[in-house]
């Protein structure tokens, strides 16, 4: 640091070029004759020194601190704002330009600037204040910053003690409530952090867009450190408290618990959940098994309204083979109501991971699995409403699946006991089963990279119709599919004891929706595609997202 400072003309034996400029002839000599005992600098200024003893016009050397302050809050403005801190220490001339709001306004215009508004450029007003481009205005950056000057906080605040200290807290999470699960988005609101909780829709309208509440907000106050406040129950904000355990997990705790009560106590608190989780009242629901599943949920997820610990979770990342685009999905789940799923493609096989659970499955755990080299194709229209036609025909899969693991068994058993070939020798020969990951007999072997990529979905479709006895929260699915996959279900009984795949069909409908059929059940699940919009979401790379995916899975198995 005090070498480039030195260099930059800033150092304590070279002084400002200006000072010297300022000093009469006795002080400017003296500080010439002051000893520079830096050996790395005495180095660099030798080389210097025969560089420009050479042929050809010496060039004049140039420091930063003679560059216009305008310029200087221009280069010091398009630095990362984590570069910033370290700079200021540097001289006192670049502290105090560091004061500069406009600096700290940009800062504060990248966090608030949505992803694609990012690579707009900024009109800088002759104060120092600025303006946008006509683009970002319609996300409310300018009028966050006349907020800014309403309330007497500064940008630089702003930064230092709210968007850079809880930056790492801005994304997707999954809250830690045992089985159930859940997803959190934390997302900078104007001058507010805010932790949404977003909620499916009320069964069964899968369709419908997603809900979400408020479970906690950062801001500032005055000049004062950001506070944190809880937003549950129904009494208004209250004092709360965050604590970032580590890079991908931070906890929340509320210190004021008495506002999460209601005065007709938990009866009353009960019915206010239920209207707001299903939409009805408990009389409504005439099924004594899922009144049991509701009343086990609202005693299970109490218990955490005073302190929750959330765990980093991604988006899917996508790829041009893809079946469909990856994502967040909406799916019925019989007396469990709805649940969001998240549908992943791994080579060959896409994966629906639950984000939110229940007891039998609960939140982490894989859904469904379906293996994008086994399409399966639909009995003739007079023989869909047949249950026993399909039953057959995905039977018929599941023992070409099952035939082709044991040959791949099989052939890596002859390769670990075969001896490795002397030298100079070629390798022997395959089994002659060949390779487990082959087609299936009768099944065409997809092209390409991902075996989504060659069963490429036609836009025209086929009749669909569920077949008599299989049962759905929801009768309002699409009568037409583009294509069928062989996959397999989990399922296990209350508490997620004997977890069992059995086999099931993916229904293909569109680019937003699907369906699975679970044969031993004889359910129909329908999921929906979550249309929100994320910032901060995307794994960092693909083996991120895999590491991700296997943390909440182990977190509940």
């Amino acid at each position: 640091m005090a070498v480039c400072a030195r260099l930059c003309g800033v150092g304590p034996s070279r002084g400002c070029r200006r000072r010297q400029h300022r000093r009469g002839p006795a002080e400017a000599a003296a500080a010439d004759s002051e000893p520079d005992t830096d050996p790395e600098e005495e180095r660099i200024e030798a080389g210097a020194a025969l560089a420009g003893s050479g042929p050809g016009p010496s060039v004049p050397r140039c420091s930063l601190l003679e560059l216009p302050p305008e310029l200087l809050v221009e280069i010091f403005a398009s630095l990362p704002g984590t570069d910033l801190p370290s700079l200021a220490q540097v001289c006192t001339k670049f502290r105090r330009i560091l004061h500069t709001d406009t600096i700290w306004r940009r800062r504060c215009r990248e966090v608030w600037l949505r992803p694609e508004q990012k690579g707009q450029r900024f009109r800088l007003g002759s104060d120092g204040g600025g303006d946008l481009e006509k683009g970002s205005r319609e996300y409310g950056v300018c009028e966050n910053l006349r907020k800014l000057e309403i309330t007497g906080v500064s940008c630089r605040d702003v930064y230092a003690k709210l968007l850079h200290r809880y930056r790492h807290i801005l994304g997707l999470w999954q809250p830690d409530i045992g089985p159930y699960g859940g997803l959190l988005n934390v997302v900078v609101d104007g001058l507010f952090i805010i932790g949404w909780m977003y909620l499916p829709p009320h069964d069964p309208h899968v369709d419908d867009p997603m809900r979400f509440k408020p479970l906690f907000r950062i801001h500032l106050m005055e000049r004062k450190s950001a506070t944190v406040e809880c937003m549950y129950g129904h009494k208004g904000p209250h004092h709360g408290h965050i604590q970032i355990v580590k890079k991908d997990e931070f906890s929340t705790k509320c210190n004021q618990t008495d506002h999460h009560r209601m005065s007709g106590g938990r009866q009353e608190e009960f019915r206010t959940w239920l209207r707001e989780e299903w939409g009805r009242t408990l009389e409504d629901i005439f099924h004594e098994h899922m009144q049991e599943l509701i009343l086990m949920k609202f005693i299970y997820t109490s218990q955490y309204d005073n302190c929750l610990t959330y765990r980093r979770i991604y988006l899917p990342p996508s790829h041009p083979d893809d079946l469909i685009k990856p994502g967040l999905f909406k799916g019925t789940y019989g007396s469990h109501g709805l649940e969001i799923v998240m549908l992943s493609f791994h080579g060959r096989r896409a994966r629906g991971t639950k984000i939110t659970g229940d007891p039998n499955i609960p939140a982490g755990q894989q859904t469904v699995e379906v293996d994008l080299r086994h399409r399966i194709q639909l009995p003739e229209a007079e023989n869909l409403h047949n249950f026993n036609e399909l039953s057959r025909v995905v039977l018929e899969v599941r023992e070409q699946v099952r035939q082709e693991q044991q040959r791949q068994q099989e052939g890596a058993q002859e390769d670990s006991q075969d001896p490795a070939p002397p030298a100079g020798e070629p390798p022997a020969k395959e089994a002659a089963a060949g390779p487990a990951e082959g087609p299936a007999e009768g099944h065409q072997e997809p092209e390409g990279g991902s075996g989504a990529a060659a069963q490429q979905p036609t836009e025209s479709g086929q009749p669909f119709v569920l077949p008599v006895g299989v049962s759905s929260r929801n009768e309002d699915y699409p009568r037409a599919c583009r294509m069928c996959f062989y996959g397999t279900g989990l399922i296990a009984g209350h508490g997620f004891t004997s977890p069992e795949r059995t086999p099931g069909v993916f229904i293909l409908f569109d680019d937003d929706r699907f369906g699975f059929i679970w044969l031993e059940l004889k359910s129909f699940s329908l999921y929906s595609r979550v249309k929100a919009t994320f910032q901060n979401a995307d794994a960092p790379s693909p083996q991120a997202f895999d590491e991700m995916l296997k943390n909440i899975q182990s977190l509940t198995s």
